[in-house]
């Protein structure tokens, strides 16, 4: 399959296992110049071994602060994958305050900052 993904720069956000870096595989093995990402420097290492083409930038896109590390080490972005979220199967009272922040900032927060950097 040729996607004419040659030249084009894509992140895919919670790529260093599953299905985010089944995606970056397949984006890096169609031509496109992939960033890996993951919370910590080990992940992203043990990633980038598997698809030596990718740059890796470990950050927490859960966090603003980390949505704008990463923006500004790649201000160029033609492709977005917001791939990053959780679950947990929990009682819905079971699940204070603090956790529903947590799932929102995770899930929703990280797509919605990378989404509206100014260079994607």
């Amino acid at each position: 399959m040729d996607l004419q993904l040659n030249g084009k720069t894509a992140l895919v956000s919670g790529s260093t296992k599953g299905i985010g870096f089944a995606i970056a595989r397949l984006l890096a093995a169609e031509g496109a110049k992939v960033i890996l990402n993951g919370r910590t420097e080990a992940a992203v290492a043990d990633a980038k071994k598997q698809i030596p083409t990718a740059e890796g930038f470990a950050a927490d896109l859960a966090t603003a602060q980390g949505c704008a590390a990463i923006a500004k080490r790649h201000p160029e972005v033609d492709i977005l994958v917001n791939n990053l979220g959780i679950f947990e199967r929990r009682n819905f009272e079971d699940i204070d305050d603090a956790e529903w922040q947590r799932f929102f900032d995770i899930n929703v927060m990280s797509g919605v900052r990378l989404s509206r950097s100014p260079t994607t």
